[in-house]
C-alpha cells in the first residue's frame, strides 16, 4: 500500500496529511517549524508505510527549506502548485473548508492523482545560478529607485535637472556644481549626496555579483552564450529558473512554460489567438532581451522580424515570433549540453 503525504507548510507551523490509494486519511499531524521538523515527521511517517511519497505544497517556495531536508534523508518528494491544490480543494464535496487540514489533504490527493508534478531533487549548480541571478535583479532595482530619487532632487536643486540617463560619476560633477543659498538647499544637497553614495554603492555591489555570475555560467559549462544575445546574467536566468531541461519534453512545452507560445481564444466559429501573459514572467523577459538584442544588430533574428514585418506582420507581432523562435532555439541549446554531459 502507497501512502502519499500531503503538506501544507507555513512559516510557523507545518500539516501534514496521509491517504492511501483511496484517497482515504490515514493519519494527520501538525508541528512546529523548527529544527527538529525532519526528525518529527519522519518518526510519524514510519509505522506508515516504508513506501511512501510526500507532496508538497510550494515545494520551491515556501516549502523549500523543508522538501530539501526531507530529500536529503532519502525521501521521494513531489511539488504540489498552489494552484492545483486549490483546485483539488475546491472540487471536493465535503472538504471545501479552507483550513490547514484540509489545504494538507488537497495537497495528498493532488500528489496522488497527477503523475506530471515535479519530483523536487537536491538543490544543485542551477540553484547557484539563481540564487545570483536575483540577486542581480534586487541590487539592479534598488539602483533604479536611488536613481529616480536623484532625479527628483536634481530638478529641485537646477533648472533642466538631470539628464535622463545619468551615471554616478555625471551626478557627482553636477551636485559638486551646485552651490546652495539657504538652509533648505543645503539639506537638499546633503540628502542628494546620500542617494548618491547609495547609487555609487549599488554600482560597486552590481559589479561584484556580475563577476560571480560570470564564474558561475563558466563553471556550469552551458554553451547558452554561444547565442547571440545571450551573456552571462541571462545565461544564469535561463539556467536558474529552467534548472533541468529533461521535463520539458518538446520545444511547444518549453514555450508554453516560458509563455512564448500564444493562447488560443476560439470560440464556435471563430478561431484565434491571444499574448500569452502566463507562464514564467523572468524566462520570458530574457528571451524578450534576447531578442531585442538580435533585432538591434546584423544577425539571422534581425533578418527574420524583418521578414515577418514584410509579410504584414506588425513589429510587436514580429518581436513575439522572434521571441517564440528565440525559445526553440534555447530549449534546443539546452538539450545539447545535457547531452554532452
Amino acid at each position: 500500500m502507497t501512502v502519499t503525504i500531503g503538506i501544507d507548510p507555513h512559516k510557523s507551523t507545518h500539516t501534514a496529511v496521509a491517504v492511501d490509494r483511496d484517497e482515504q486519511p490515514l493519519a494527520r499531524l501538525t508541528l512546529p517549524a523548527n529544527g527538529a521538523q525532519t526528525e518529527r515527521l519522519l518518526a510519524w511517517a514510519e509505522p506508515l508505510d516504508a513506501d511512501r511519497v510526500w507532496a508538497i505544497e510550494s515545494a520551491a517556495g515556501l516549502g523549500r527549506l523543508l522538501a530539501q531536508q526531507l530529500v536529503a534523508a532519502g525521501e521521494r518528494v513531489v511539488d504540489v502548485p498552489p494552484t492545483l491544490a486549490a483546485r483539488v480543494r475546491l472540487l471536493g464535496s465535503s472538504k471545501s473548508s479552507k483550513n490547514d487540514p484540509n489545504d494538507a489533504l488537497s495537497t495528498a490527493i493532488a500528489g496522488l492523482r497527477h503523475c506530471g508534478l515535479r519530483r523536487v531533487d537536491r538543490d544543485d549548480h542551477t540553484a547557484v545560478l539563481r540564487l545570483l541571478a536575483d540577486r542581480h535583479h534586487d541590487l539592479s532595482g534598488l539602483r533604479t529607485q536611488a536613481v529616480c530619487r536623484l532625479h527628483v532632487l536634481f530638478r529641485e536643486l537646477t533648472a533642466g535637472g538631470a539628464r535622463r540617463r545619468i551615471s554616478a560619476a555625471q551626478a557627482r560633477q553636477l551636485l559638486d556644481s551646485i552651490e546652495p543659498v539657504d538652509p533648505v538647499g543645503i539639506e537638499r544637497c546633503r540628502i542628494t549626496a546620500e542617494h548618491l553614495a547609495d547609487v555609487e554603492r549599488l554600482d560597486r555591489e552590481i559589479d561584484a555579483v556580475k563577476q560571480r555570475i560570470a564564474d558561475a555560467v563558466t563553471a556550469s559549462g552551458t554553451t547558452l552564450t554561444e547565442l547571440h544575445g545571450v551573456g552571462p546574467v541571462i545565461a544564469a536566468i535561463i539556467l536558474g529558473q529552467v534548472r533541468d531541461v529533461r521535463r520539458f519534453r518538446t520545444r511547444a512545452q518549453f514555450a508554453n512554460y516560458n509563455g512564448t507560445a500564444p493562447i488560443e481564444a476560439s470560440s464556435a466559429t471563430t478561431h484565434r489567438h491571444r499574448v500569452n501573459m502566463r507562464g514564467n514572467r523572468a524566462l520570458n523577459h530574457a528571451i524578450h532581451v534576447i531578442a531585442v538584442t538580435q533585432v538591434r544588430h546584423d544577425t539571422p533574428g534581425r533578418a527574420y522580424y524583418l521578414r515577418k514585418q514584410a509579410d504584414g506582420k506588425t513589429r510587436k507581432e514580429a518581436l513575439r515570433a522572434l521571441k517564440r523562435r528565440i525559445s526553440d532555439a534555447v530549449w534546443r541549446q539546452l538539450h545539447l549540453d545535457h547531452a554532452v554531459r
